[in-house]
């Protein structure tokens, strides 16, 4: 969809799943852009953590790809490009995450660990594939607690 039906769709479907008041929650999409195209992923991923906490709890959203997805829909919705079970020499990256400035390699895990996440990013050296995409190159391990229902730990590393 273009622009326009995308910031139509977040302005009329945020403020559902965030508290009754709209404007907080348009604040709050504002800062998560702001952070994702500053590169500060660790605010970006402060803010998603208690944007997730909000949303109700629905059956069967204890797998991990009810996360990727959601993530996916946020970012496209803040009109970043995105791409999911990227495949490398060595797997598949979860999620790619790419802005004007920074390439951003996601491993999501699900009631596992932050540490567990990176190991896999490392050990199938999933930056590699990206060598030449003329950006720098981040990597972020992310553990959904399932639970709690949002984003339990992460951890991120520059190449």
């Amino acid at each position: 969809p273009n622009k326009e039906v995308r910031l139509g769709l977040m302005e009329s479907l945020l403020p559902h799943y965030v508290a009754n008041n709209a404007e907080e929650a348009n604040t709050m999409v504002a800062y998560l852009s702001r952070d994702i195209r500053n590169g500060d992923m660790d605010a970006a991923l402060h803010r998603l953590q208690t944007f997730l906490s909000t949303i109700p709890q629905c059956d069967n959203t204890k797998y991990e790809g009810h996360y990727q997805q959601m993530f996916y829909v946020i970012f496209s919705l803040l009109n970043f490009y995105v791409d999911v079970e990227v495949r490398t020499p060595r797997g598949r990256v979860d999620m790619v995450l790419r802005t004007k400035t920074t390439l951003y390699v996601m491993e999501l895990k699900l009631d596992k660990n932050a540490d567990m996440a990176m190991g896999q990013i490392d050990l199938k050296n999933y930056p590699e594939r990206f060598a030449l995409c003329g950006l720098p190159v981040v990597k972020v391990a992310v553990n959904f607690d399932s639970e709690r229902c949002t984003i339990g730990e992460w951890r991120i590393e520059r190449e």
